[in-house]
């Protein structure tokens, strides 16, 4: 009995400190909007505006490769040699190491 008595006491003295710390338990850990869950998101989000950020770069790059290909007939060929290493039938082509783009 004097161990009930002692909780007992030892609850009605902590009361909000008890209270407060299952608060923050149920909010931080096992609420369904709990904190972890947010920040899991938080970074989601980061990571897919990242992606859009990459994807709207590589549009914009290639948008800009498309209006010279249609103003410039030359733009065909030249790209063709630069990007896929073709040659005329009567040509030789020297690449080195640090030329290739990709």
């Amino acid at each position: 009995m004097d161990k009930l008595a002692f909780l007992w006491s030892f609850f009605r003295k902590h009361k909000y400190l008890i209270t407060l710390v299952l608060f923050a338990v149920i909010v931080g850990f096992l609420d369904e909007n709990s904190m972890v869950r947010r920040l899991g998101y938080a970074r989601e989000e980061n990571r897919l505006r990242g992606e859009i950020e990459r994807y709207r770069k590589e549009y914009e790059e290639n948008t800009e490769r498309l209006n010279e290909l249609v103003a410039d007939s030359g733009a065909i060929e030249r790209i063709a040699r630069e990007k896929y290493l073709m040659k005329k039938p009567n040509e030789d082509i020297y690449v080195f190491e640090g030329d290739i783009e990709e």
